[in-house]
Formats: structure tokens, sequence, C-alpha cells
């Protein structure tokens, strides 16, 4: 017999705004004290320089983590001009100086080289695996790893600001694997410069936006257990935009048995008609998320079953 798992079984999502110098972990570890949750995931690692959106999973939400993770995403950051860093950000130690200061028709001149489908290598100070060791804790032991470039995409890449000439604000909206300090990095060396991030905030996390965010300050008001959970949002708020088909309590009851559903319905082949097979899609009875599935022909597929 299985060990129990000790804790409230709590459904939903918690958006907080991070705060800067605390870490992702350390904020899930808050929520789950706070409200005596059996199980809590985040969408997603901010570092402790970082502030903004970051969802918090609790009990049957998880199982959506890797949907909210993949999702797209939007930051603002503070490019400093001048020194590149260990880190990619002001907490590191200065590893390369330099004077010139790029105006802004050179910025806006390289940004389209950043848009797309770009080669990126990640921060030596960050949570990537190598040889099952942690990027990060390899730097921290003075033995940098030589880390591979990735291929990422950025959808969109703004200069919003540049405050003084040794700062420049930048906005972005990014897809998976994305890394801002990295981002910046490379910004700055393709303008002949050093620069590293001084400010990063995240924006939106997939349907999580910014204004949904409470701040630890507004928990601290709110208090403990139920006053938050009354801040909790359904679990099916993660897929507002994924497709969703209407199942039939037959049809689920075929779902939780890991068996596909027939899409024979006039408007739900109207919807798959936009899609093609692989394509998630939410499977709904009522109002109740069922399960995420994916699309097979004429058919879906569970991949994830929720028991809500």
């Amino acid at each position: 017999m299985g060990r129990r798992r000790k804790g409230d079984p709590v459904n939903g999502w918690l958006i907080v705004d991070k705060p800067t110098g605390m870490t992702s972990t350390a904020v899930v570890n808050r929520a789950r004290r706070e409200t005596n949750a059996a199980k809590v995931g985040h969408g997603g690692t901010l570092d402790p320089l970082a502030t903004g959106v970051l969802p918090l999973a609790f009990g049957e939400a998880t199982k959506l983590l890797p949907y909210v993770v993949d999702s797209t995403k939007d930051y603002r950051f503070t490019l400093a001009w001048g020194a590149e860093t260990a880190t990619d950000d002001r907490e590191g130690t200065v590893t390369e100086t330099s004077d010139r200061r790029p105006d802004e028709r050179e910025i806006r001149a390289v940004l389209p080289d950043f848009v797309g489908e770009i080669s990126q290598v990640p921060p030596a100070f960050s949570a990537i695996k190598v040889d099952g060791q942690r990027a990060y804790d390899l730097a921290r032991s003075d033995a940098p790893p030589d880390l591979s470039p990735r291929t990422i995409v950025i959808h969109d890449l703004e200069l919003e600001a540049m405050p003084d000439r040794d700062h420049a604000v930048f906005r972005v909206t990014s897809g998976k694997g994305a890394y801002m300090r990295a981002l910046a990095r490379d910004i700055a060396r393709a303008l002949g410069t050093a620069g590293h991030v001084g400010e990063l905030r995240r924006l939106r996390v997939g349907p999580f936006t910014e204004d949904m965010a409470i701040s630890l300050a507004q928990q601290n008001e709110i208090g403990h257990s139920a006053p938050l959970l009354a801040q909790m949002r359904p679990v099916e708020t993660a897929l507002d935009d994924i497709p969703a088909l209407a199942v039939t309590e037959s049809e689920e009851s075929r779902l939780r048995r890991g068996q596909a559903v027939p899409v024979v319905r006039t408007q739900d082949r109207e919807l798959i008609g936009t899609l093609v097979d692989g394509d998630i899609v939410a499977a709904l009875h009522g109002e109740k998320l069922v399960a995420l599935t994916y699309l097979d022909g004429r058919q879906i597929r569970p991949v994830r079953v929720l028991n809500t």
C-alpha cells in the first residue's frame, strides 16, 4: 500500500508576483506551508534577481505544468552596457568591460537578427543538466561547463526605452527555453560592446498575466489557508488558449480508461478542421476538465487525465 501524501487536496492555480531576491522554490515552499496543500509546483523558474509572474500549480493542476512551461512568455529587461558578467546579470563577477555605448539607431538595427528561430548558448549559471549535474553547480565550483547552442524562438523584441547612455530597456515575447540573460549578453556582443541584465521582470506566462498576480505582501494581508485559497483560479484556466471539445458522460468514462473517443459531431469536426494530428485538445464535460488529449485522425486520445 502506497504512503499517503501529507497535506490537503487542493486543486487550482495561484498566480504570484515573485519579489526580487527570492527563489522560485522558496515561493512554492511558502505557498505549501500557508495552504497546507499536498502538492504544489511552479510554472517556470525565475532567477532570484527576477520579479514577476510565477504561476503556482496545486494538486491536479500540476499535470498541466509541462504545457504552461512550454507556452509563450513576455518579459521586460534592462540591459546595462559596459560590463559582461559570469552570470550575465548584475550579481555576477565582471569578466569583460567596454567603454562603447551604442545609440538608438545601432540598437534598432541589430534587433531583427534576434527575432524568429535563433541559436542561443545558455548562461553558464543555469539549471541545464550537463552529465547529470546542473550547470550552475559546475560554474560555482570554478568548472564552468561548455554549453552547446540551442535553437529558441523569439516572437517579438522591442527597444522600449533608453533612460540614460548606460541602459536600455527591452520587451520580449519568447518561446520555451529562451534565456533573457543570454539574449542581453548576445545583443551587447552584436553591438561590439559588453552588457548584462540589470533588471528582469516576467509579465506573462501563457494565459497567466501580470494583472492576475498577487504579491507576497498581499498574501500576508489575505492571511493563511481558506482566505488565500479563495484567490485560487480553476485548473482549467491554464488551458484558455487550447481548443476544447465537449464530451458526453460515456465519452468521459472512455477517456478515463485511456481509450480514444471519435469526433463525430458537426461542430466538433469544424473545430478539428483547423488542427493537425498531434495537436492538444482539452476534453470538457460540462465545466469540468476531464483530460488533455491529442488529435489522432478523427479521434482524440488522452494524454493527461484529471480528477478534479
